[in-house]
């Protein structure tokens, strides 16, 4: 099959994420001599500075990790709620949903203690090296790829008028970072080098160092800054200034943590993902949903032959299908709850419970929001995803657009937040899979003093008692955010993940699909060819980004799908919508072979941004 760049092969270390300059820095890395977490470290940082209007300092990431000689660990960088948080708070100021935009969506910060833990228990080289590379381009200025700027223009009212510290470094002399020109973010690149200098003075040790930076950032100067400017009124998507409910004690008392990954088997492979505070276990799921036979054919529609099961879009319709009852399960059962309230994880995986969803995929498109109920449990959902499902809410088309990924709506103007992506695996059989997202750059005000934004993960939260995703002081808000890691025979394969909020494990799915089935390149998985193919998505359920439409019926497919499924997909109901040829996907991947050490790589084209280098 024709892909659009080669799957990369090779021994010493691959690297794949959504930017050039951070797949590079993880390789300069490897090359130094750091293993994989290292190489993860040093190239998440560099994201926040080449892709600031993906993530931020202030996000979060949830991280998968295999190392050669240990289990499978999550490590959990979303942060939880403040303790001032809570639904009577948000209810009192007239809200019926949490707001896209502004710090009353700001969870506490978890992407950076996170990063730092992984390089204090795993890393091997000291914070000043791996800081180095990030502080560089922020100091020195990278050029900025087209949709900075894009993005940029389309808040420019709001930074002109309500979010000036934003306009001072993204509307420069009045102008949008154009593509290609220096983008410089100094107040960033100082923060950091104020952090190190600070970091140093705890002793020469690379492990004191590294917790020195964590208690700077928990309790020090950026402690400070970050405290300020949650207390600051904001305007947001509600149309009014807010403050936030972030306190020194919430910032003080959150540490990343590891817990053990939900997995699933699968036609000889075992699926590693986040727990259902994540969005992960749907993947899982929607693997649960298919049938006991999937082949090659059926999951290679870009040039599957008429008549096969792929060729009239009906195993299409299976994994749209199956989507919709997966994430319906998601909006009754997932959260960050515990008790009564614990979502019954191994019962939404059980072959019983699966066969009985199986039956309810029918030969036409479903448009009822359909949870499940496991263990006998009755589910609940919101009453604004009941509303939504009910098409008793509106939908705004300017609010929700295809492979949007995951929306942010600010004042005067429809933006796009989205998220970013990292792979990498060394010689020594270390793996990761990382999904950095939050604290964009049109999430919250830029922090003068520190040179990056506040993030909105709250806004994923309901506004109302009870639910296992309700606003909740301590708990984590529900994320999109879900990188995965595969393994066969106990031992780790294939990493890999894309960027897209609700459509991230759709997108996944295919591609996992396409690797796993088709047929191998040059002995190995055939990771660009998956990551190539066309994809689809479908927003048949509640979305988890302010304002939480649905689009009951919907699927969008790229161009470059074959007629006949998507006329096989209108035949069944479905109201398809053709995307541009390149539009449905970012994923990014690293493989290895554990019988011959070989290890492969692939990256998305879409975009002309996700690249994968390795030798």
């Amino acid at each position: 099959m024709f892909t659009t760049r080669p799957t990369l092969q090779g021994t010493f270390g691959m690297a794949s994420s959504t930017h050039w300059l951070a797949s590079q820095t993880a390789m300069a890395v490897l090359e130094d001599g750091g293993n994989a977490y290292d190489a993860a470290v040093a190239a998440g940082f560099v994201l926040q500075v080449v892709e600031p209007h993906l993530n931020g300092p202030a996000g979060e990431v949830p991280i998968l990790i295999a190392p050669a000689d240990g289990p499978v660990k999550v490590l959990c960088g979303q942060g939880v709620a403040p303790r001032g948080a809570t639904v009577e708070h948000y209810t009192s100021l007239g809200l019926e949903l949490v707001p896209g935009t502004g710090p009353l969506a700001a969870a506490v910060p978890g992407a950076f203690d996170a990063w730092m833990t992984l390089l204090r228990d795993h890393g091997t080289q000291s914070l000043e090296r791996i800081l180095g590379y990030a502080i560089g381009y922020a100091e020195r200025g990278h050029p900025a790829v087209e949709r900075v700027g894009e993005t940029v223009e389309t808040v420019r009212e709001l930074f002109e008028t309500e979010w000036p510290t934003s306009a001072a470094l993204y509307l420069a002399d009045g102008r949008a970072p154009a593509p290609g020109s220096l983008l410089k973010n100094p107040a960033l690149a100082a923060t950091w080098q104020r952090l190190l200098s600070e970091a140093a003075a705890a002793g020469p040790g690379r492990e004191q160092v590294i917790e020195a930076a964590r208690r700077t950032w928990r309790e020090g100067f950026v402690a400070d800054a970050l405290l300020a400017a949650s207390a600051r009124p904001t305007m947001d998507t509600s149309g009014e200034r807010h403050t936030g409910t972030l306190t020194g004690d919430d910032l003080a008392s959150w540490e990343a943590t590891y817990e053990d990954p939900v997995t699933y088997d699968w036609n000889g492979w075992t699926v590693c993902k986040a727990g259902p505070w994540s969005q992960g276990p749907a993947l899982l799921q929607q693997l649960a949903l298919l049938p006991d036979e999937v082949t090659a054919a059926d999951v290679q529609f870009d040039d599957a032959p008429t008549g096969s099961a792929s060729g009239d879009g009906a195993f299409v319709h299976r994994l749209i299908e199956g989507t919709k009852l997966a994430m319906a399960d998601r909006e009754a059962w997932y959260g960050d709850a515990d008790g009564p309230s614990a979502v019954p994880v191994e019962a939404l995986l059980s072959d019983g419970y699966n066969s009985a969803r199986r039956a309810l995929i029918g030969d036409s498109a479903s448009r009822e929001l359909r949870p499940g109920s496991p263990d006998g449990r009755e589910p609940r959902l919101s009453a604004h995803a009941t509303a939504v499902a009910s098409g008793q809410a509106g939908f705004d088309p300017l609010a929700v657009s295809a492979g949007a990924g995951e929306p942010t709506v600010a004042r005067d103007g429809v933006t796009r937040g989205d998220t970013c992506h990292i792979d990498v695996v060394d010689r020594w059989g270390n793996m990761i899979s990382a999904t950095p997202s939050g604290g964009w750059l049109h999430s919250n005000p830029v922090v003068p003093e520190l040179g990056f934004p506040l993030g909105t993960r709250l806004q994923m939260t309901w506004l109302e008692p009870g639910l296992p995703n309700s606003l909740t002081p301590g708990r984590r808000p529900r994320t999109t955010l879900t990188p995965s890691l595969a393994l066969r025979d106990g031992r780790p394969v294939l990493a890999f993940g894309t960027p897209g909020g609700d459509q991230q494990d759709q997108w996944q799915l295919h591609f996992f699909l396409a690797a796993a089935l088709r047929p191998h390149v040059r002995g190995g998985l055939d990771l660009q060819g998956a990551i190539d193919a066309p994809n689809w998505h479908t927003e048949s359920f509640p979305g988890s980004f302010y304002p939480r439409a649905m689009r009951p019926g919907n699927v969008t497919i790229e161009a470059r799908a074959p007629q006949a499924v998507t006329d096989g997909l209108r035949r069944r109901g479905h109201d398809v919508e053709i995307g541009p040829a390149w539009s449905e996907g970012r994923l990014c991947a690293v493989a290895r072979d554990p019988e011959t050490g070989v290890l492969s790589a692939g990256a998305n084209p879409r975009g002309m941004q996700g690249y994968a280098v390795g030798r």
